[in-house]
């Protein structure tokens, strides 16, 4: 598949070549929504905890005597239907991880990549250099590549002066190729990839490439 790649200008320098393995692969919506629901369960913490009655610290005296007063039978205050009581059925920890096969989350990045592909989402960049980090001017640069300010930028390595430009723009962010994930890749309206961040991307998700994401 021959692609556009432009400049920070948004001038057209080349015509590229990209592997029909990563950006053309065949969708499978299935796929992709179990490896997103796979990532966001294994970002929960899952620590949430509450006390059941039997662990309140608690006076053990009836709450009032058992007859003449006009009002249910009560034994104690810890009980769920009081201010302070406990929590009938409480969360308890647990870990919600799920997992899923190496080849499948693979493939799951590479049908996401199509998916974007297809629907024109991807700008390929020669490259993105700054002198020193300056939001104004990245801000400028994403507008013109993209047409709005909603864009994950894709770098092949660690660039702070691009990393800090990006970090205070609300609805950009910016990430390593090589931490690439579906969620990322679905929650913003463009994704800017550079070409080191290409060559990256296809020595992980191209034919013979390993990964553990």
């Amino acid at each position: 598949m021959e692609v556009s790649v432009v400049n920070q200008t948004g001038k057209q320098v080349q015509k590229l070549d990209v592997p029909a393995y990563i950006f053309e692969e065949e969708i499978n919506n299935g796929l992709m929504h179990q490896a997103y629901v796979r990532q966001m369960a294994n970002a929960r913490q899952g620590n949430h905890n509450a006390k059941k009655r039997s662990e309140i610290r608690m006076t053990g005296a009836k709450a009032w005597r058992q007859k003449g007063t006009g009002r249910a039978r009560h034994g104690a205050r810890s009980a769920p239907i009081f201010v302070g009581g406990g929590v009938a059925h409480p969360p308890r920890p647990r870990k919600y991880t799920k997992k899923m096969p190496k080849k499948m989350r693979r493939k799951a990045i590479r049908c996401t990549l199509s998916a974007l592909m297809r629907d024109e989402q991807l700008v390929f960049v020669d490259k993105l250099d700054f002198s020193a980090p300056k939001t104004k001017d990245m801000m400028q640069v994403i507008s013109t590549l993209t047409g709005s300010e909603n864009a994950l930028v894709v770098l092949g390595t660690k660039d702070e002066n691009v990393s800090r430009s990006v970090h205070n723009l609300p609805k950009s962010h910016v990430i390593l190729a090589n931490y690439l994930n579906i969620r990322d890749l679905l929650k913003y309206d463009k994704v800017i990839i550079p070409l080191d961040a290409l060559e990256v991307i296809q020595r992980i998700w191209g034919q013979g490439g390993s990964t553990d994401a």
